[in-house]
Protein backbone atom coordinates (compact mmCIF):
# COMPACT_ATOMS: atom_id res chain seq x y z
CA UNK A 1 0.00 0.00 0.00
CA UNK A 2 1.13 3.53 -1.33
CA UNK A 3 -0.48 7.13 0.36
CA UNK A 4 0.12 10.23 -1.03
CA UNK A 5 -1.39 13.70 -0.56
CA UNK A 6 -2.42 13.97 -4.19
CA UNK A 7 -2.49 10.84 -6.66
CA UNK A 8 -2.19 12.25 -10.67
CA UNK A 9 -3.78 9.34 -12.57
CA UNK A 10 -1.78 10.09 -15.89
CA UNK A 11 1.55 11.99 -17.51
CA UNK A 12 0.58 14.34 -19.95
CA UNK A 13 0.57 17.91 -20.16
CA UNK A 14 -2.33 17.80 -17.54
CA UNK A 15 -0.93 15.82 -14.81
CA UNK A 16 2.30 17.32 -15.26
CA UNK A 17 1.63 20.37 -14.54
CA UNK A 18 -0.66 19.86 -11.98
CA UNK A 19 2.29 17.95 -10.24
CA UNK A 20 4.54 20.55 -10.77
CA UNK A 21 2.26 23.03 -9.21
CA UNK A 22 1.95 21.17 -6.42
CA UNK A 23 5.23 18.90 -5.66
CA UNK A 24 6.90 22.04 -3.74
CA UNK A 25 4.49 21.52 -0.75
CA UNK A 26 2.58 18.27 -1.34
CA UNK A 27 3.70 14.65 -1.80
CA UNK A 28 2.30 13.67 -5.10
CA UNK A 29 2.41 10.15 -6.92
CA UNK A 30 2.01 9.57 -10.86
CA UNK A 31 0.66 6.69 -12.29
CA UNK A 32 1.12 6.20 -16.06
CA UNK A 33 0.50 3.14 -18.07
CA UNK A 34 3.83 2.78 -19.74
CA UNK A 35 6.94 5.56 -19.66
CA UNK A 36 6.74 9.26 -18.06
CA UNK A 37 6.65 10.37 -21.81
CA UNK A 38 4.33 7.82 -23.56
CA UNK A 39 1.03 10.54 -22.91
CA UNK A 40 -0.79 11.05 -25.85
CA UNK A 41 0.17 14.98 -25.28
CA UNK A 42 3.46 14.40 -26.47
CA UNK A 43 2.19 13.74 -29.54
CA UNK A 44 0.56 16.77 -30.07
CA UNK A 45 1.88 18.40 -33.55
CA UNK A 46 0.89 21.66 -34.07
CA UNK A 47 0.91 24.19 -31.56
CA UNK A 48 -0.79 26.03 -28.36
CA UNK A 49 -3.25 28.50 -29.26
CA UNK A 50 -3.05 31.46 -27.19
CA UNK A 51 -3.72 35.40 -27.66
CA UNK A 52 -0.05 36.87 -27.56
CA UNK A 53 0.33 38.90 -30.62
CA UNK A 54 -0.82 42.88 -30.17
CA UNK A 55 -3.20 42.68 -33.13
CA UNK A 56 -5.17 39.52 -31.67
CA UNK A 57 -7.44 39.75 -28.89
CA UNK A 58 -9.23 37.87 -26.18
CA UNK A 59 -12.66 38.66 -27.93
CA UNK A 60 -11.59 37.24 -31.76
CA UNK A 61 -10.09 33.58 -29.67
CA UNK A 62 -13.17 33.53 -28.00
CA UNK A 63 -15.17 34.03 -30.62
CA UNK A 64 -13.41 31.89 -33.17
CA UNK A 65 -13.65 29.03 -30.38
CA UNK A 66 -17.26 29.55 -30.33
CA UNK A 67 -17.39 29.11 -34.52
CA UNK A 68 -15.73 26.09 -33.93
CA UNK A 69 -17.96 24.78 -31.17
CA UNK A 70 -20.77 24.94 -33.16
CA UNK A 71 -22.70 27.63 -30.45
CA UNK A 72 -22.71 24.57 -27.82
CA UNK A 73 -19.18 25.99 -26.03
CA UNK A 74 -19.88 27.21 -22.21
CA UNK A 75 -19.28 31.03 -22.02
CA UNK A 76 -17.44 30.77 -18.76
CA UNK A 77 -15.20 28.22 -19.71
CA UNK A 78 -14.62 29.45 -22.74
CA UNK A 79 -13.77 33.07 -21.15
CA UNK A 80 -11.67 31.71 -18.25
CA UNK A 81 -9.56 29.40 -20.61
CA UNK A 82 -8.76 31.87 -23.06
CA UNK A 83 -8.32 35.17 -20.49
CA UNK A 84 -5.06 32.87 -18.70
CA UNK A 85 -3.79 31.59 -21.86
CA UNK A 86 -0.63 34.03 -22.29
CA UNK A 87 0.34 32.94 -18.19
CA UNK A 88 0.10 29.36 -19.40
CA UNK A 89 2.42 29.99 -22.23
CA UNK A 90 4.72 32.38 -20.17
CA UNK A 91 5.00 29.38 -17.89
CA UNK A 92 6.13 27.03 -20.45
CA UNK A 93 8.75 29.47 -21.60
CA UNK A 94 10.24 29.85 -17.80
CA UNK A 95 10.18 26.09 -18.07
CA UNK A 96 12.76 26.05 -20.31
CA UNK A 97 10.23 24.89 -23.33
CA UNK A 98 12.49 25.58 -26.52
CA UNK A 99 9.58 27.24 -28.82
CA UNK A 100 11.01 27.63 -32.83
CA UNK A 101 12.36 31.28 -33.09
CA UNK A 102 10.93 34.04 -35.84
CA UNK A 103 13.20 34.04 -38.59
CA UNK A 104 11.21 36.05 -41.37
CA UNK A 105 9.52 38.97 -39.42
CA UNK A 106 6.48 36.88 -39.03
CA UNK A 107 3.66 37.19 -36.28
CA UNK A 108 5.92 36.51 -32.71
CA UNK A 109 5.93 37.01 -29.43
CA UNK A 110 8.92 37.38 -27.53
CA UNK A 111 10.58 36.31 -30.69
CA UNK A 112 9.07 32.94 -30.80
CA UNK A 113 7.03 32.74 -33.98
CA UNK A 114 3.17 32.32 -34.51
CA UNK A 115 1.83 30.40 -37.00
CA UNK A 116 -2.34 29.87 -38.09
CA UNK A 117 -4.75 27.31 -38.23
CA UNK A 118 -8.17 26.47 -39.42
CA UNK A 119 -10.75 27.84 -37.66
CA UNK A 120 -8.14 30.67 -36.46
CA UNK A 121 -8.94 34.13 -37.38
CA UNK A 122 -5.41 35.17 -36.59
CA UNK A 123 -2.01 33.91 -36.10
CA UNK A 124 -1.56 33.06 -32.40
CA UNK A 125 -0.36 29.71 -32.15
CA UNK A 126 3.13 29.07 -30.84
CA UNK A 127 4.58 25.87 -31.65
CA UNK A 128 8.16 23.51 -31.51
CA UNK A 129 8.71 23.41 -35.44
CA UNK A 130 6.07 20.34 -35.80
CA UNK A 131 7.09 18.60 -32.59
CA UNK A 132 5.41 21.14 -30.05
CA UNK A 133 3.98 18.24 -27.87
CA UNK A 134 7.13 15.88 -27.99
CA UNK A 135 9.11 19.38 -26.65
CA UNK A 136 7.18 20.20 -24.00
CA UNK A 137 6.52 16.88 -22.48
CA UNK A 138 10.31 16.34 -22.83
CA UNK A 139 10.90 19.65 -20.85
CA UNK A 140 8.20 18.81 -18.11
CA UNK A 141 9.50 15.21 -17.68
CA UNK A 142 12.70 16.09 -16.55
CA UNK A 143 11.66 18.64 -14.03
CA UNK A 144 8.93 15.48 -12.96
CA UNK A 145 11.60 12.82 -12.65
CA UNK A 146 14.00 15.14 -10.62
CA UNK A 147 11.83 16.48 -8.21
CA UNK A 148 11.66 14.64 -4.94
CA UNK A 149 8.62 15.04 -3.84
CA UNK A 150 7.01 13.06 -7.21
CA UNK A 151 6.96 9.87 -7.03
CA UNK A 152 6.63 8.22 -10.80
CA UNK A 153 4.87 4.81 -10.88
CA UNK A 154 5.76 3.92 -14.88
CA UNK A 155 3.90 0.79 -16.15
CA UNK A 156 1.22 1.05 -13.72
CA UNK A 157 -2.86 1.45 -14.77
CA UNK A 158 -5.01 2.36 -12.67
CA UNK A 159 -7.58 -0.39 -12.12
CA UNK A 160 -10.45 1.55 -10.48
CA UNK A 161 -10.87 4.27 -7.69
CA UNK A 162 -11.35 3.57 -4.45
CA UNK A 163 -14.27 5.12 -2.92
CA UNK A 164 -16.19 5.90 0.19
CA UNK A 165 -19.17 3.72 -1.15
CA UNK A 166 -17.12 0.74 -1.19
CA UNK A 167 -15.64 1.62 1.86
CA UNK A 168 -18.99 1.57 3.77
CA UNK A 169 -18.92 5.27 4.14
CA UNK A 170 -21.85 7.71 4.42
CA UNK A 171 -20.06 10.34 2.44
CA UNK A 172 -18.86 10.18 -0.69
CA UNK A 173 -15.73 10.67 -1.90
CA UNK A 174 -12.57 10.10 -3.39
CA UNK A 175 -9.45 7.99 -1.82
CA UNK A 176 -6.84 6.85 -4.53
CA UNK A 177 -7.14 4.10 -6.42
CA UNK A 178 -6.25 0.18 -7.06
CA UNK A 179 -3.64 0.31 -9.57
CA UNK A 180 -2.27 -2.46 -11.48
CA UNK A 181 1.84 -2.64 -11.46
CA UNK A 182 1.71 -4.16 -15.25
CA UNK A 183 5.36 -4.83 -14.71
CA UNK A 184 4.98 -7.42 -11.48
CA UNK A 185 1.37 -8.58 -12.38
CA UNK A 186 -0.30 -7.53 -9.30
CA UNK A 187 -2.72 -4.85 -7.46
CA UNK A 188 -1.72 -2.32 -5.24
CA UNK A 189 -3.75 -0.26 -3.29
CA UNK A 190 -2.67 3.47 -3.61
CA UNK A 191 -4.37 6.01 -1.26
CA UNK A 192 -4.43 9.71 -1.56
CA UNK A 193 -6.63 12.51 -0.12
CA UNK A 194 -6.92 14.20 -3.86
CA UNK A 195 -7.43 12.40 -6.65
CA UNK A 196 -6.74 13.78 -10.11
CA UNK A 197 -7.54 12.05 -13.91
CA UNK A 198 -5.22 13.48 -16.39
CA UNK A 199 -5.80 10.18 -18.52
CA UNK A 200 -6.44 11.84 -21.77
CA UNK A 201 -9.02 10.59 -24.54
CA UNK A 202 -10.40 7.39 -25.67
CA UNK A 203 -9.17 7.39 -29.89
CA UNK A 204 -8.48 3.45 -29.58
CA UNK A 205 -12.22 2.83 -29.41
CA UNK A 206 -11.91 3.13 -33.30
CA UNK A 207 -9.78 1.37 -35.67
CA UNK A 208 -8.38 4.39 -36.79
CA UNK A 209 -7.07 6.87 -34.62
CA UNK A 210 -4.01 8.73 -34.74
CA UNK A 211 -3.61 8.56 -30.79
CA UNK A 212 -0.86 6.29 -28.68
CA UNK A 213 -2.08 2.44 -27.82
CA UNK A 214 -2.91 4.22 -24.39
CA UNK A 215 -5.69 6.22 -25.22
CA UNK A 216 -8.31 4.04 -24.13
CA UNK A 217 -10.93 5.87 -22.32
CA UNK A 218 -9.60 4.64 -18.74
CA UNK A 219 -10.25 8.49 -16.44
CA UNK A 220 -13.49 8.62 -18.37
CA UNK A 221 -14.84 4.99 -17.29
CA UNK A 222 -13.68 4.98 -14.16
CA UNK A 223 -15.66 8.28 -13.22
CA UNK A 224 -18.77 7.10 -14.61
CA UNK A 225 -18.07 3.61 -12.39
CA UNK A 226 -17.67 6.07 -9.57
CA UNK A 227 -21.03 7.68 -10.00
CA UNK A 228 -20.00 11.03 -12.24
CA UNK A 229 -21.61 12.69 -14.95
CA UNK A 230 -20.26 12.72 -18.60
CA UNK A 231 -21.25 14.78 -21.10
CA UNK A 232 -20.97 15.42 -24.86
CA UNK A 233 -19.57 12.25 -25.72
CA UNK A 234 -20.66 12.50 -29.19
CA UNK A 235 -18.44 14.60 -30.15
CA UNK A 236 -15.55 12.80 -31.51
CA UNK A 237 -13.52 14.54 -33.34
CA UNK A 238 -11.53 13.27 -36.46
CA UNK A 239 -8.93 14.88 -37.36
CA UNK A 240 -8.77 15.13 -41.55
CA UNK A 241 -5.41 14.51 -42.12
CA UNK A 242 -3.95 10.71 -40.85
CA UNK A 243 -1.18 9.70 -42.79
CA UNK A 244 -2.24 6.90 -45.23
CA UNK A 245 0.29 4.18 -45.46
CA UNK A 246 0.43 0.67 -44.42
CA UNK A 247 3.93 1.04 -42.27
CA UNK A 248 2.77 4.26 -40.91
CA UNK A 249 0.49 3.58 -37.40
CA UNK A 250 -1.26 6.42 -36.03
CA UNK A 251 0.99 9.21 -37.93
CA UNK A 252 -0.64 12.59 -38.07
CA UNK A 253 -0.15 15.33 -40.42
CA UNK A 254 -0.76 18.39 -38.59
CA UNK A 255 -3.39 21.50 -38.84
CA UNK A 256 -0.60 23.69 -39.32
CA UNK A 257 0.12 21.92 -42.91
CA UNK A 258 -2.83 23.36 -44.47
CA UNK A 259 -2.27 27.00 -42.26
CA UNK A 260 0.74 27.25 -44.27
CA UNK A 261 -1.01 26.69 -47.62
CA UNK A 262 -1.40 22.77 -47.54
CA UNK A 263 -3.86 22.11 -50.54
CA UNK A 264 -6.26 18.75 -50.47
CA UNK A 265 -6.41 16.79 -53.84
CA UNK A 266 -8.43 14.00 -55.03
CA UNK A 267 -6.14 11.14 -56.47
CA UNK A 268 -6.46 13.04 -60.44
CA UNK A 269 -4.84 16.20 -58.68
CA UNK A 270 -8.73 18.04 -58.26
CA UNK A 271 -8.70 20.93 -55.53
CA UNK A 272 -12.35 19.86 -53.88
CA UNK A 273 -12.15 21.71 -50.54
CA UNK A 274 -13.62 25.25 -52.00
CA UNK A 275 -16.71 23.48 -53.60
CA UNK A 276 -17.53 21.77 -49.65
CA UNK A 277 -16.74 25.23 -47.55
CA UNK A 278 -15.98 28.85 -48.53
CA UNK A 279 -12.80 28.83 -46.27
CA UNK A 280 -11.39 25.97 -48.22
CA UNK A 281 -8.40 23.84 -46.19
CA UNK A 282 -8.56 26.46 -43.42
CA UNK A 283 -12.49 24.98 -42.29
CA UNK A 284 -12.77 23.63 -39.21
CA UNK A 285 -11.93 20.00 -38.80
CA UNK A 286 -15.04 18.65 -38.98
CA UNK A 287 -15.79 20.59 -42.29
CA UNK A 288 -12.96 19.27 -43.49
CA UNK A 289 -13.12 15.65 -42.61
CA UNK A 290 -16.53 15.02 -43.87
CA UNK A 291 -15.59 16.68 -47.20
CA UNK A 292 -12.48 13.81 -47.21
CA UNK A 293 -15.14 11.33 -45.69
CA UNK A 294 -17.75 12.40 -48.56
CA UNK A 295 -15.11 12.27 -51.31
CA UNK A 296 -13.46 9.34 -50.49
CA UNK A 297 -17.05 7.37 -50.59
CA UNK A 298 -18.46 8.98 -53.44
CA UNK A 299 -14.95 8.54 -55.67
CA UNK A 300 -14.90 4.92 -53.86
CA UNK A 301 -10.90 6.31 -52.97
CA UNK A 302 -8.79 5.12 -50.58
CA UNK A 303 -7.45 8.16 -49.51
CA UNK A 304 -6.98 11.89 -50.61
CA UNK A 305 -4.06 13.86 -50.94
CA UNK A 306 -2.44 16.95 -48.96
CA UNK A 307 -0.31 19.36 -51.30
CA UNK A 308 2.60 21.39 -49.99
CA UNK A 309 4.81 20.56 -52.80
CA UNK A 310 4.34 23.88 -54.68
CA UNK A 311 6.36 25.04 -51.60
CA UNK A 312 9.80 26.31 -51.38
CA UNK A 313 11.59 22.83 -50.21
CA UNK A 314 13.79 25.16 -47.77
CA UNK A 315 10.29 26.51 -46.42
CA UNK A 316 8.42 22.72 -45.86
CA UNK A 317 11.99 21.54 -44.45
CA UNK A 318 11.93 24.37 -41.94
CA UNK A 319 8.36 24.17 -41.02
CA UNK A 320 7.40 20.72 -40.97
CA UNK A 321 10.96 18.80 -40.64
CA UNK A 322 9.22 15.79 -38.59
CA UNK A 323 6.86 15.62 -40.55
CA UNK A 324 9.05 15.38 -43.99
CA UNK A 325 11.67 13.01 -42.26
CA UNK A 326 8.94 10.38 -41.11
CA UNK A 327 7.11 11.00 -45.40
CA UNK A 328 10.80 10.07 -46.47
CA UNK A 329 11.85 7.03 -44.63
CA UNK A 330 8.44 5.73 -46.07
CA UNK A 331 9.35 6.71 -49.66
CA UNK A 332 7.63 10.00 -49.81
CA UNK A 333 9.70 12.94 -50.72
CA UNK A 334 6.46 15.84 -49.63
CA UNK A 335 8.83 18.38 -51.05
CA UNK A 336 7.95 16.84 -54.53
CA UNK A 337 5.00 15.07 -54.26
CA UNK A 338 1.48 15.00 -52.17
CA UNK A 339 0.80 13.27 -48.64
CA UNK A 340 -2.23 10.31 -49.37
CA UNK A 341 -4.13 11.03 -45.98
CA UNK A 342 -7.64 10.02 -44.07
CA UNK A 343 -9.72 10.99 -41.39
CA UNK A 344 -8.66 9.25 -37.83
CA UNK A 345 -10.51 9.45 -34.63
CA UNK A 346 -8.45 12.42 -33.04
CA UNK A 347 -9.82 14.37 -29.61
CA UNK A 348 -12.57 13.23 -27.42
CA UNK A 349 -14.82 16.56 -26.91
CA UNK A 350 -16.90 14.99 -24.09
CA UNK A 351 -16.15 13.45 -20.92
CA UNK A 352 -16.32 13.97 -17.17
CA UNK A 353 -18.60 16.66 -16.44
CA UNK A 354 -16.29 19.44 -14.32
CA UNK A 355 -16.03 22.99 -13.13
CA UNK A 356 -13.45 25.25 -14.03
CA UNK A 357 -11.12 23.86 -11.04
CA UNK A 358 -11.40 19.98 -12.41
CA UNK A 359 -13.81 19.18 -10.03
CA UNK A 360 -15.94 16.46 -10.39
CA UNK A 361 -19.26 14.93 -9.25
CA UNK A 362 -17.46 13.12 -6.49
CA UNK A 363 -15.51 15.03 -3.89
CA UNK A 364 -11.60 14.53 -3.81
CA UNK A 365 -12.01 13.89 -7.67
CA UNK A 366 -10.64 16.33 -9.76
CA UNK A 367 -11.05 15.89 -14.25
CA UNK A 368 -8.06 17.92 -16.05
CA UNK A 369 -7.68 17.49 -20.17
CA UNK A 370 -9.47 15.42 -22.45
CA UNK A 371 -10.67 13.19 -19.65
CA UNK A 372 -12.70 16.05 -18.93
CA UNK A 373 -15.62 18.05 -20.30
CA UNK A 374 -15.11 21.90 -19.11
CA UNK A 375 -17.53 23.23 -22.27
CA UNK A 376 -14.48 24.94 -24.07
CA UNK A 377 -14.56 22.08 -26.78
CA UNK A 378 -18.37 22.80 -27.73
CA UNK A 379 -19.59 20.42 -30.45
CA UNK A 380 -16.14 20.50 -31.94
CA UNK A 381 -12.75 21.57 -30.62
CA UNK A 382 -10.93 24.53 -32.17
CA UNK A 383 -7.12 23.85 -33.56
CA UNK A 384 -4.55 23.86 -30.58
CA UNK A 385 -6.53 24.59 -28.02
CA UNK A 386 -6.61 21.21 -26.12
CA UNK A 387 -2.57 21.33 -24.25
CA UNK A 388 -3.97 25.47 -23.40
CA UNK A 389 -7.11 23.49 -21.59
CA UNK A 390 -4.81 20.95 -19.53
CA UNK A 391 -2.43 24.14 -18.74
CA UNK A 392 -5.43 26.55 -17.36
CA UNK A 393 -7.76 23.96 -15.67
CA UNK A 394 -4.66 21.80 -14.45
CA UNK A 395 -3.30 25.36 -12.67
CA UNK A 396 -6.59 26.03 -11.78
CA UNK A 397 -6.48 22.48 -10.00
CA UNK A 398 -3.52 22.45 -8.40
CA UNK A 399 -4.38 25.89 -6.45
CA UNK A 400 -7.57 24.57 -5.53
CA UNK A 401 -5.73 21.75 -3.84
CA UNK A 402 -3.47 23.77 -2.26
CA UNK A 403 -5.94 26.08 -0.51
CA UNK A 404 -8.16 22.44 0.86
CA UNK A 405 -5.18 21.32 2.63
CA UNK A 406 -4.43 17.72 3.84
CA UNK A 407 -6.94 15.26 4.53
CA UNK A 408 -7.04 12.18 6.71
CA UNK A 409 -6.88 9.04 5.02
CA UNK A 410 -9.09 6.07 5.48
CA UNK A 411 -8.06 1.97 6.44
CA UNK A 412 -8.81 1.06 3.48
CA UNK A 413 -8.41 -2.89 2.26
CA UNK A 414 -6.16 -4.23 0.01
CA UNK A 415 -7.12 -5.98 -3.37
CA UNK A 416 -8.80 -9.21 -3.00
CA UNK A 417 -8.37 -11.64 -5.73
CA UNK A 418 -8.43 -14.57 -3.64
CA UNK A 419 -11.85 -16.05 -5.76
CA UNK A 420 -10.55 -15.50 -9.31
CA UNK A 421 -8.24 -17.62 -11.46
CA UNK A 422 -5.59 -17.57 -14.00
CA UNK A 423 -7.67 -17.04 -17.17
CA UNK A 424 -8.10 -19.60 -19.48
CA UNK A 425 -8.64 -18.25 -22.91
CA UNK A 426 -6.85 -15.10 -23.50
CA UNK A 427 -8.28 -14.83 -27.31
CA UNK A 428 -11.10 -13.54 -25.99
CA UNK A 429 -9.63 -10.24 -25.15
CA UNK A 430 -8.12 -9.50 -28.36
CA UNK A 431 -11.37 -10.56 -30.27
CA UNK A 432 -13.21 -8.69 -28.63
CA UNK A 433 -11.04 -5.49 -28.80
CA UNK A 434 -10.87 -6.29 -32.66
CA UNK A 435 -14.60 -6.42 -32.99
CA UNK A 436 -15.54 -3.44 -30.76
CA UNK A 437 -13.18 -0.93 -33.17
CA UNK A 438 -14.76 -2.15 -36.24
CA UNK A 439 -18.35 -1.52 -35.69
CA UNK A 440 -17.53 1.49 -33.61
CA UNK A 441 -16.01 2.71 -37.15
CA UNK A 442 -18.49 1.31 -38.97
CA UNK A 443 -21.43 2.37 -36.88
CA UNK A 444 -20.32 5.23 -34.87
CA UNK A 445 -17.98 7.17 -37.21
CA UNK A 446 -17.89 10.42 -39.72
CA UNK A 447 -21.48 9.87 -40.45
CA UNK A 448 -23.96 8.21 -38.17
CA UNK A 449 -27.89 6.87 -38.89
CA UNK A 450 -30.36 5.71 -35.90
CA UNK A 451 -29.90 2.36 -37.81
CA UNK A 452 -26.00 2.03 -37.08
CA UNK A 453 -26.01 3.65 -33.83
CA UNK A 454 -28.76 0.79 -32.91
CA UNK A 455 -27.14 -1.84 -34.07
CA UNK A 456 -23.41 -0.62 -32.39
CA UNK A 457 -25.34 -0.57 -28.84
CA UNK A 458 -26.67 -3.82 -29.19
CA UNK A 459 -23.01 -5.29 -29.66
CA UNK A 460 -21.74 -3.22 -27.26
CA UNK A 461 -23.79 -5.07 -24.79
CA UNK A 462 -23.22 -8.24 -25.62
CA UNK A 463 -19.89 -7.36 -24.91
CA UNK A 464 -20.17 -5.89 -21.93
CA UNK A 465 -21.66 -8.97 -20.81
CA UNK A 466 -18.60 -11.15 -22.29
CA UNK A 467 -16.26 -8.83 -20.90
CA UNK A 468 -17.93 -8.61 -17.19
CA UNK A 469 -17.70 -12.48 -16.85
CA UNK A 470 -14.61 -12.88 -18.13
CA UNK A 471 -13.22 -9.65 -15.24
CA UNK A 472 -15.49 -11.34 -12.27
CA UNK A 473 -13.96 -15.10 -12.89
CA UNK A 474 -10.00 -14.15 -13.81
CA UNK A 475 -7.37 -11.99 -12.97
CA UNK A 476 -6.79 -8.69 -13.98
CA UNK A 477 -4.44 -7.71 -16.79
CA UNK A 478 -3.82 -4.57 -18.16
CA UNK A 479 -5.35 -5.72 -21.72
CA UNK A 480 -8.54 -6.86 -19.77
CA UNK A 481 -8.95 -3.19 -17.90
CA UNK A 482 -8.33 -1.26 -20.86
CA UNK A 483 -10.82 -2.99 -22.80
CA UNK A 484 -13.49 -3.08 -20.34
CA UNK A 485 -12.97 0.85 -19.79
CA UNK A 486 -13.15 0.63 -23.74
CA UNK A 487 -16.59 -0.98 -24.27
CA UNK A 488 -17.83 1.75 -21.38
CA UNK A 489 -16.43 4.34 -23.28
CA UNK A 490 -17.88 2.77 -26.22
CA UNK A 491 -21.34 2.76 -24.64
CA UNK A 492 -21.47 6.39 -23.78
CA UNK A 493 -20.22 7.63 -27.38
CA UNK A 494 -23.70 5.72 -28.97
CA UNK A 495 -25.70 6.74 -25.94
CA UNK A 496 -25.01 10.18 -26.21
CA UNK A 497 -25.15 10.25 -30.29
CA UNK A 498 -29.02 8.46 -29.33
CA UNK A 499 -30.07 11.54 -27.46
CA UNK A 500 -28.68 14.17 -30.07
CA UNK A 501 -31.37 14.96 -32.23
CA UNK A 502 -29.77 17.00 -34.76
CA UNK A 503 -26.74 17.49 -36.50
CA UNK A 504 -23.83 19.85 -34.80
CA UNK A 505 -20.36 20.02 -35.05
CA UNK A 506 -18.70 16.12 -35.14
CA UNK A 507 -22.01 14.57 -34.60
CA UNK A 508 -23.55 14.24 -37.78
CA UNK A 509 -26.94 11.96 -38.36
CA UNK A 510 -28.24 11.40 -41.67
CA UNK A 511 -31.85 11.23 -39.87
CA UNK A 512 -31.61 14.56 -38.14
CA UNK A 513 -29.21 16.46 -40.86
CA UNK A 514 -30.57 20.39 -39.50
CA UNK A 515 -29.41 21.96 -36.68
CA UNK A 516 -32.15 22.62 -33.72
CA UNK A 517 -31.97 26.62 -32.45
CA UNK A 518 -31.15 26.41 -29.19
CA UNK A 519 -27.97 24.32 -28.25
CA UNK A 520 -27.91 22.13 -25.02
CA UNK A 521 -25.17 19.73 -23.99
CA UNK A 522 -25.71 15.88 -23.50
CA UNK A 523 -25.15 15.00 -19.94
CA UNK A 524 -25.84 11.23 -18.73
CA UNK A 525 -26.26 10.37 -15.25
CA UNK A 526 -24.71 6.89 -13.80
Amino acid sequence: MQQFDVLIIGSGLGGMTIALNLADTLKVGLVTKRALRDGGSGWAQGGIAAVLDGQDSIELHIKDTHVAGAGLCDADATRFIVEHSRDAIDWLIDMGVPFTRDQGGETSYQGFHLTREGGHSHRRIIHAADATGAAVIDTLAKKVAAHPNITVLENHIALDLITAAKLGQDEPRAWGAYVYDIEHDRVKTVLAGQTVLATGGAGKVYLYTSNPDVSTGDGIAMGWRAGCRVSNMEFIQFHPTCLYHPDAKSFLITEAVRGEGGILRLPDGTRFMPTHDERAELAPRDVVARAIDFEMKRGGHDCVYLDISYKPAAFVMEHFPTIYQRCLELGIDITKQPIPVVPAAHYTCGGLVVDLVGHTDLPGLYAVGEVACTGLHGANRLASNSLLECMVVGKAAAADILAAGKVTLPQVPEWDESRVTDPDEEVVISHNWDELRRFMWDYVGIVRTNKRLERALHRIQLLQGEIQEYYSNFRVSNDLIELRNLVSTAELIVRCAMARKESRGLHYSRDYPGMLPQAEPTILKP
